[in-house]
């Protein structure tokens, strides 16, 4: 029997099946390729104007298809706190049922938000937060 050197393969015979073996790998998972919904984005909203990393959700009611479509919720920003318990309230009404979403007016608690807004800080604070969202394409 007699031993041939080692020939190196053709590049092409090595780099197709690892190319094919990459791209089923990077086929996004359903969860990953989901859109945020409204009342995900209405989280966004609470975090935003409250200027904290978390928002805890109690109750949560969702209208995508009214005019304006919107969510509302309760929430707190402490740990612990039991669904029951949250007592706070935001409420959040969008152009669009899909990004960019277009934030319309939020309200938390009885303060409402809004471009047309008569208070000027009140109309300042939306200002803020619907510039937040668009920089995170929302």
């Amino acid at each position: 029997m007699t031993t041939r050197p080692f020939a190196p393969r053709s590049p092409s015979l090595i780099i197709a099946p690892l190319a094919a073996l990459a791209g089923l790998l990077s086929v996004a998972s359903p969860a990953a390729a989901q859109s945020p919904k409204i009342e995900d984005v209405c989280v966004q909203v609470a975090k935003h104007l409250l200027m904290t990393e978390t928002v805890h959700t109690g109750v949560v009611q969702a209208f995508p298809d009214l005019k304006p479509p919107g969510a509302r919720m309760t929430y707190s920003t402490r740990e612990g706190t039991e669904p029951k318990d949250m007592v706070d309230t935001i409420s959040c009404e969008f152009r669009n049922t899909a990004a960019p979403f277009d934030l319309q007016r939020f309200c938390l608690s009885s303060t409402c938000y809004a471009a047309d807004e008569r208070n000027n800080e009140n109309r300042r604070r939306f200002e803020e937060v619907r510039i937040l969202l668009q920089r995170q394409g929302l």
